[in-house]
């Protein structure tokens, strides 16, 4: 068994590749913002947002992200991705995540913003049935420069905001398995409920932000992921 980067009475993190350190396959929900596929890389003129222009790790197609789920197998499972790409194998519904409301300015395609990510329900267990809430998820969090906002907060270029995280974790019951880590707003909104997670991340500058956040004798209310 590796030894964890960090751990408390919630939360166990991993430094490696989740498809070779696979402690996270024993938690009971995944919830994760995986590398998407996009081979996305950090523009000069959203620079002041972050000091990442490198891109994500593995995004170059969804390889890793579908190796990933087929790991987790037939289980509940709730991963973000890009409205332009397939969706994942065992896609039940779509959500959308609707960024803050002055995001994706710098985006913009035919005066349209890049302000919305999609929210895959996949595998088993998510209910059905007549009413429910909306499947735009809406955050409270805004964008901003500096370190305050989404973006510059942590220096990860795909952080998600907590209160989002928080909606989508809660009415999910167990373990909480996030096999790409990123910031840790998975990690950190788990916690902030109460509950368990284990996590998994691939670049160590990451897990020594995540290990940093979660050791906070406080916990992270804050709208920024």
């Amino acid at each position: 068994m590796p030894e964890p980067y960090y751990r408390d009475e919630n939360v166990t993190l991993y430094h490696g590749d989740c498809l070779e350190v696979t402690e996270w396959l024993k938690a009971d929900v995944l919830v994760t913002d995986p590398p998407y596929g996009r081979d996305w890389k950090q523009g000069e003129l959203k620079g002041h947002f972050t000091a990442n222009r490198t891109g994500i790790a593995n995004d170059a197609t969804s390889v890793v992200r579908d190796a990933a789920l087929t790991l987790w197998g037939e289980r509940q499972a709730v991963v973000f991705g890009d409205l332009m790409l397939a969706p994942p194998v065992g896609t039940k519904h779509v959500l959308i995540y609707r960024k803050p409301s002055n995001a994706g300015l710098r985006g913009a395609v035919g005066g349209y913003r890049r302000d919305a990510e999609a929210v895959y329900l996949i595998g088993p267990g998510h209910g059905s049935g007549i009413g429910g809430e909306s499947s735009v998820l809406t955050t409270g969090a805004v964008m901003m420069g500096g370190a305050l906002g989404l973006g510059g907060r942590t220096g990860h270029p795909h952080e998600k905001p907590l209160d989002v995280l928080e909606r989508l974790i809660a009415p999910r019951p167990g373990i909480i398995a996030d096999p790409f880590a990123g910031s840790g707003s998975t990690l950190v909104a788990a916690r902030n409920l109460g509950r368990k997670a284990i996590g998994v991340e691939l670049e160590e500058r990451y897990c020594e932000l995540i290990a940093r956040r979660l050791d906070q004798m406080c916990l992270d209310f804050g709208g920024g992921a």
